[in-house]
């Protein structure tokens, strides 16, 4: 056959094309693909460990687990402070053959049972337990509640060094070794393990256990509390799996909740809201508010809003004695409130001051022979007016401060001195606003005390004696209510004010009455002895975003882990972590367009 003769001009065109080629040959070479960023320098392969650039790794696979998994067993793995790979591999296998198998391991286990009992031998509970757990695993095969598979666990460990990769080896192996969970080496099998534990799906060690279902959804690591009840107050989102946060806390063993964070974290805010929630279901609402942030919601709704200044006309007497339905409390109501008029009387008589002087430290204002007298003068007022243990007597009017002044004044002993030291809350400056007959009546579903415009020194004082109010009014008759303290610090810093605000907490379960103590200032209250207490006492915990030095102290009390420190401070506004019971999870306050006016306080164009 002849052949055609190439032309110059496509000789030309033909080597042009070679040389283009090449040319591109050439560029796609020196291009850095994704393989070249993500790859690491260089990779060693030993016997039990491998290299991978500067960093070691090691494989395990679990070869062995007791008899029975617990829910979360392994949370502490996925959540350790290590750089730690898993893999779980799931194989599905057929009902129709596991029934087969297990029926002829059932024949084996019953001979195996029958024979030992032919011989005479002790009762093997190991055989026992293994029937059992085989009959029950068939049944439940049989009416397809459980279905069956082959299950893979590996976990491969990365360190800077041979020396920390045993450290975490050990750690790991200890964590496991506590739930009888059982480890090994992929020795020289390292490559292999590696591969299996990158993502990409391919099991090339092929250690497997059979599992039911019901055994492997308990590896499943990520599990988070659910807080959603069928009734209760909605206090949020769920951040850990977008739920809704719906609680009763009157279905906790006490219904009194803390409420920790700094300035503009939220805690008012949140306690506004679960406030006005709570009364859609009937519940009443008793605030104690030392800076005017509860007047707004308290108008909206139809409150009692109560303003205590020396130059209102609002009178409380601490001297009333409570209205009390219980048979059983009702003989203890007068000692119970001499045992409150004590506290308010080492706090009115220089406790106060005294403390201011000492850098907030409460110092004994009261001697051994001034606590006799002051006892026995208290004793002596009531009885003038009257009023004796016996409770017909309750009805009579009770006495005021100036009747205790007049008696302190005309006895023997220290009673002078203590007169003179009450004076000028009888006709002193403080005069009036405690030495007088009560003239309010709480009869409303929210009632707010607002104590802002009383002096410094006062403010300790009126706040224990409105306490002791409220508590008297919730001794007389037990509604669902809730009391809510906010700056609940400052009644911290003097011992006998901390005292009767644990005292509270710790009875507040059986009068119906849920304790809500709201605080900014961590360390001041966790310092108190009592303030813990009250922390204990309380069933329910919401700490909002917190100061670096505050995050150590609510670290150790709530024993929170790394993760929970780190985020306590940089949580944003309206975000925090809700303890209920042994239930915590993170948490973000949602509220609505109409009750963020009610409730918010930031000021009108500021976010």
């Amino acid at each position: 056959m002849a052949k055609k003769k190439m032309s110059a001009s496509e000789i030309a065109i033909s080597q042009q094309a070679a040389i283009e080629n090449e040319a591109e040959r050439a560029f796609q070479a020196g291009i850095t693909t994704l393989r070249d960023l993500i790859s690491p320098s260089s990779l060693e392969i030993h016997s039990s460990y491998f290299r991978l650039g500067t960093k070691y790794g090691r494989t395990l696979y679990i070869y062995g687990y007791p008899r029975v998994l617990y829910t979360g067993w392994l949370s502490s793995i996925i959540n350790i402070d290590e750089v730690v790979d898993v893999s779980m591999y799931v194989y599905p296998v057929e009902s129709a053959v596991i029934m087969k198998n297990l029926r002829k391991k059932v024949t084996q286990l019953e001979a195996s049972m029958n024979v030992n009992n032919e011989r005479g031998k002790v009762r093997d509970p190991e055989l026992e337990a293994a029937i059992q757990d085989a009959e029950e695993l068939r049944d439940q095969l049989q009416v397809g509640a459980e279905k069956f598979f082959r299950y893979g666990l590996y976990l491969t460990l990365y360190a800077d060094s041979l020396d920390e990769l045993n450290f975490v080896q050990n750690k790991i192996e200890t964590i496991f070794g506590q739930q009888m969970v059982f480890s090994k080496v992929a020795s020289s099998q390292q490559e292999q393990g590696l591969n299996s534990t990158t993502p990409q799906c391919t099991d090339q060690l092929q250690i497997r256990r059979n599992m039911n279902t019901g055994a492997i959804s308990t590896s499943f690591p990520f599990t988070s509390a659910d807080l959603t009840q069928d009734k209760g107050v909605l206090y949020g989102i769920n951040m850990h799996n977008n739920g809704l946060v719906i609680f009763d806390r009157y279905s906790l063993e006490n219904a009194n909740m803390v409420v920790f964070a700094k300035s503009g974290a939220g805690k008012s805010f949140t306690v506004k809201l679960e406030a006005l929630r709570s009364m859609m279901m009937g519940t009443e609402i008793l605030i104690i508010d030392p800076e005017n942030e509860y007047q707004k919601l308290c108008d909206a709704v139809g409150g009692s809003y109560i303003r205590l200044s020396l130059n209102s006309d609002v009178r409380i007497n601490p001297f009333d004695i409570p209205k009390v339905v219980d048979s059983e409390d009702a003989g203890d109501a007068l000692r119970s409130n001499l045992v409150t008029l004590h506290g308010l009387f080492r706090l009115m008589l220089g406790g106060a001051t005294m403390a201011a002087a000492t850098g907030g430290q409460s110092v004994p204002v009261l001697t051994p022979n001034e606590e006799a007298d002051l006892d026995q003068a208290l004793m002596d007022t009531y009885a003038r007016a009257g009023i004796t243990s016996d409770p017909l007597t309750h009805q009579s009017p009770p006495p005021t401060i100036a009747n205790l002044y007049d008696t302190l004044l005309h006895m023997g002993g220290t009673g002078p001195n203590l007169a003179q030291r009450l004076r000028k809350y009888t006709s002193g400056t403080f005069a009036g606003i405690f030495s007088q007959q009560s003239n309010i009546d709480i009869n409303n579903q929210m009632v707010v005390f607002n104590i802002r415009d009383l002096e410094d020194e006062l403010r300790p004082v009126a706040m224990y004696i409105v306490l002791s109010h409220i508590w008297n009014i919730v001794r007389a008759e037990q509604k669902r209510r809730m009391l809510i303290v906010d700056e609940a610090w400052q009644l911290m810093k003097y011992d006998d004010s901390a005292s009767f605000l644990f005292s509270l907490a710790k009875r507040a379960r059986k009068y119906y009455l849920g304790l809500t103590t709201i605080s900014q200032d961590v360390e001041d209250f966790m310092s108190s002895k009592m303030g813990r207490a009250v922390v204990q006492n309380s069933s329910m915990q919401l700490l909002l975003k917190q100061s670096t030095a505050a995050v150590d102290v609510l670290s150790d009390v709530f024993k929170l882990t790394d993760e929970e420190k780190k985020r306590l401070a940089n949580f944003p506004v309206g975000q925090g972590l809700f303890f209920a019971g042994s239930n915590h999870v993170h948490i973000e306050i949602i509220a609505s367009q109409t009750e963020e006016q009610l409730v918010t306080t930031t000021p009108k164009g500021k976010k």
